[in-house]
Order: structure tokens, then sequence, then C-alpha cells
């Protein structure tokens, strides 16, 4: 199920938008909004995967709100004015609806929405599950899940592996840090990188993972904290 709001400073043009949404059985549309400041402030606190957005508005034009929209959020444009659509596009939006539309044309444009979301979805199923490095003059294919954690030591690094010999490659940790899965794996000190989900405890400044005791960074220690304590 999508998640949307709807964003229009007209709201017979919010009412024809929640009346479309309720005849789709994959869009749940949380609430309307006719004034702009208001949209933004729910957005901080309840984030959807999709947008309906009026692009002119007197308080804030829709394009501009849409910018300042922190999470990424699939968006629709609506307007009755066409001008606005090249920009709408240039945003990467979903589709643009032209005032007046019809129920077809906005399914039309849910449906793309929807293809989209399952899009999104697959592809973070299928995130990377193992890591390719270069090491010993070849290729080694490394299980992502079986990594404890990595050790860096200027222009090279340790990957330490459950039940494995550790694997040596030449790469600094910013390198590895790009290929690996972000939601999982966090920078503890300017020499280690762990994965959050084999951290067993902290304990006066040390991370255990399983049997293994890291010092944690000065530096790193409020990401950390923020990060572990979710």
């Amino acid at each position: 199920m999508i998640e949307a709001i709807a964003i229009d400073d007209e709201l017979p043009a919010l009412s024809i938008i929640e009346n479309f949404c309720a005849r789709l059985d994959f869009i749940n549309l949380q609430k309307t909004f006719n004034q702009p400041t208001e949209a933004l402030k729910y957005l901080k606190k309840f984030p959807v995967d999709l947008l309906f957005l009026d692009v002119n508005m007197p308080s804030l034009n829709g394009i501009d709100l849409y910018k300042s929209v922190q999470q990424e959020t699939m968006v629709i444009f609506t307007t009755a004015y066409s001008e606005f659509a090249v920009e709408g596009f240039n945003l990467n939006a979903v589709d643009y609806l032209l005032k007046p539309f019809t129920f077809k044309r906005f399914l039309q444009a849910s449906e793309k929405a929807q293809d989209y979301y399952a899009y999104q979805l697959q592809k973070q199923k299928t995130e990377a599950q193992y890591l390719f490095i270069r090491a010993d003059y070849s290729l080694v294919k490394i299980d992502i899940k079986n990594i404890l954690y990595i050790e860096g030591y200027d222009d090279y690094l340790k990957i330490h592996i459950e039940d494995q010999r550790p694997v040596i490659t030449r790469m600094t940790i910013k390198n590895i840090l790009e290929k690996l899965p972000e939601n999982n794996f966090i920078r503890i000190h300017r020499s280690y990188v762990i994965p959050l989900d084999k951290v067993t405890s902290l304990r006066n400044k040390m991370v255990s993972v399983g049997e293994i005791k890291l010092p944690l960074g000065n530096s790193f220690e409020e990401n950390f904290l923020k990060r572990f304590n979710k």
C-alpha cells in the first residue's frame, strides 16, 4: 500500500483527489492539506511514499515545497499551468497532471507510482549481498552478512570474516563504506568499521562484536550512539 497525502490550496481540487484515491486499492490517502506549511510540518513527523502536489499555490510554490522535503518521496504534480511540466520532470516527478484531469488520467499516473514503488521495494530486497574484493591478484567474493569487522591501515584494509581467514586488500575505509549497505555498517573509529547487527554490548567506550572488543573513537561516538540506540 502506497501512503500518500495531497496538497492544494483549492479545496475542490483536494476533494477530487480524495474521491479518486478512494477508488484505488493501492493508495492510502492519509490526509489532505490546503496550507503547504502545514503539510511540511506533517511530513517532518510522518513521512509518506507519495505526494499529490499542486504547483501554483500563492503561499508556497509546489516545486519549491518538493525541493524542501528532506526524505525521498515520489511526487505527482497537479496544476492548471502546462509551463511547469518541464521543471516538474527535471525533479524526477512520477507524472504531471494537467487540471482538469479525468479519473482515467489519474489512474494512469497512480499506476506509474505503483510500478516505481514496486521497483524500489525489489531493489531494496536485492541490494548487494556480496562484495567482490581484489586481493592476492584475484577477485575474492565475500558474503556481507559474514563480515565481523573491518580494520584500516592507511591505504589497505583487513576484512575479518566469520570462520575464515581475513582478506587483505588495497583500499581505504572511505572506499569500502561506499560499497557496503549503509543501513547496517558504521565507522566507530578512524581504523574500524563494524556491522551494527553484530554489536553485543558497549562498555567504557569499547564496542563488543561477539568476543572482539574494539575502541569507540571520540569523533564517531555521537553517530554510533544515535544508531545503536535505535
